[in-house]
């Protein structure tokens, strides 16, 4: 198979000539090795190469709706047994799975032919996919350009043609944004749809879950019809669908009442190619015969970002006690931007905590109202468009003071003067709307609708329902139809 052909099909396309015999496991395998090859050098996408198991694994009796496609996992809370898992840490480098993850078990019960892992933040605890342990994985649409996090690594490889499908995660928008920064389908499935287990039931208290990025709508149906489900470690049985989702993606939805805003009050204004993105979308959606219409934001954004960032620096401190307390690691194995994170989590009191995770039924009941009166939220998926590599990180004099304030166990103090509310608008200003759908247990979907005058990808968010899924990737398939977007790989510069 040559490359023009590989790239010319998505995940089901090749598992399509695969099972016709066109070409075998091993030829598709080999195609993506050399595209993985000629362009990853410049990206960054993959940081852990596994040819071995690979080659052992086109040899199996493959069978399921994707067998024989190339498959990349995200080097987080995906663990392949016997196969390197370092959640981007240089604190659990050279740390080996034990045994598979739920996920992953069911992507191999699919047939997929898994021969890497892709690049993820320290702990997925970033928008961007900068960790020092691997370094800075570049969109493929402008090589200067983040291509989002935390499942950056798996969104480069998809767009620029190493595999048509990869596993993410999306614990506050790390499906969304990259899907968004890079011209891809990505959807976050609703709380508990997707499971956790074996060693986690509910991770991030039910934020987050896991999925996958695909330039196709179908591939992403597909993918969810492949991981919906409990296992033994769900808290619940979610509600599947009866009939699986790639099956019933030409049905129509009908007329559909979608109000649509750009404003954010963690943005100091809003970028201009957000609300062309939005705008865009909405005359598409009118075209199509929705209702559409602009609305006020129907939630407390501010409060929001603030609960769902004290929820994950408490999460951060935890984490790295567990892993400081299981393997030995000292403050030198962590990124003094998660050590920042795990501070500021343990200056959070049990009550803060506490009423955190309670003022989620604050929104939840706002999204429910909107609701009410709206079948779906549009919005931007991100605050701007993908931002230059590296332009997050902290200036040199920062960085000294957050190492004094670390020594000195200063954070209690700096965040009674505001220094939260600073970090809330520095880490979600250019991606404020995503963390909705995570603090709500909605399903969301990121589609790229929209490019910027530079050539940039940025998508639009949809937030729909509990259990809206299949309407969600129904409508996205209309939109799939009426504006392709499959089919405009990035040229690599």
């Amino acid at each position: 198979m040559d490359e023009q052909d590989y790239l010319a099909h998505d995940g089901l396309g090749l598992a399509e000539l695969v099972a016709s015999g066109e070409v075998k496991p091993d030829d598709l395998l080999a195609a993506a090795r050399s595209r993985a090859d000629a362009v990853d050098p410049r990206v960054g996408a993959i940081c852990t190469r596994l040819d071995e198991y690979a080659d052992r694994r086109v040899t199996e009796q493959l069978s399921g709706p994707f067998a024989g496609v190339p498959f990349l996992l995200k080097d987080l809370h995906q663990q392949l047994a016997g196969e390197p898992s370092a959640d981007g840490s240089r604190s659990l480098a050279g740390t080996k799975a034990e045994r598979n993850d739920t996920v992953v078990q069911r992507w191999l019960d699919a047939g997929l032919v898994v021969f890497g892992k892709t690049n993820t933040p320290e702990f997925g605890a970033k928008g961007v996919t900068e960790p020092v342990l691997f370094g800075p994985t570049r969109n493929p649409w402008a090589l200067d350009r983040t291509p989002g996090g935390s499942s950056g690594g798996s969104a480069a490889a998809v767009a620029a043609g190493i595999v048509p499908v990869a596993g993410a995660s999306d614990g506050g928008g790390s499906i969304r944004i990259p899907a968004a920064c890079t011209g891809l389908v990505g959807l976050k499935p609703g709380r508990g749809m997707v499971p956790s287990g074996p060693d986690e039931s509910e991770p991030l208290g039910g934020l987050a879950t896991q999925g996958v990025v695909s330039r196709t709508v179908r591939d992403t149906a597909a993918m969810l019809d492949v991981l919906a489900g409990p296992d033994d470690m769900s808290p619940y049985d979610p509600a599947v669908p009866d009939r699986p989702l790639l099956s019933r993606l030409e049905e129509p939805t009908g007329p559909l009442r979608i109000g649509y805003t750009a404003a954010s009050s963690l943005r100091d204004d809003v970028h201009p190619e957000a609300v062309r993105a939005v705008e865009h979308a909405a005359q598409l959606l009118t075209d199509l015969g929705h209702h559409v219409e602009e609305v006020e934001p129907p939630y407390d954004d501010r409060q929001l970002g603030q609960d769902f960032l004290t929820v994950w620096f408490v999460r951060q401190a935890n984490e790295i006690a567990r892993i400081k307390r299981e393997t030995g690691a000292g403050d030198d194995a962590f990124e003094q931007d998660t050590r920042m994170m795990a501070e500021l989590g343990r200056g959070f009191s049990a009550t803060e905590l506490q009423a955190a995770q309670e003022r989620r039924r604050d929104h939840v009941a706002a999204l429910a109202r909107f609701h009410t009166g709206h079948d779906l939220l549009l919005t931007p998926s991100l605050g701007e468009p993908p931002i230059r590599t590296g332009s997050l990180n902290m200036p040199a004099p920062m960085q000294w003071l957050a190492e004094a304030m670390m020594r000195t166990k200063s954070f209690g103090v700096l965040r009674r003067t505001g220094i939260v509310d600073q970090v809330v608008r520095n880490n979600l200003g250019w991606v404020p709307y995503t963390q909705l759908a995570n603090m709500t247990g909605r399903p969301a979907i990121s589609l790229p609708l929209h490019l910027t005058p530079e050539g940039l990808p940025l998508g639009v968010q949809f937030v729909g329902r509990l259990a809206s899924e299949g309407l969600l990737l129904r409508l996205a398939r209309t939109l799939e139809v009426a504006a392709p977007w499959d089919g405009h790989l990035p040229r690599l510069r």
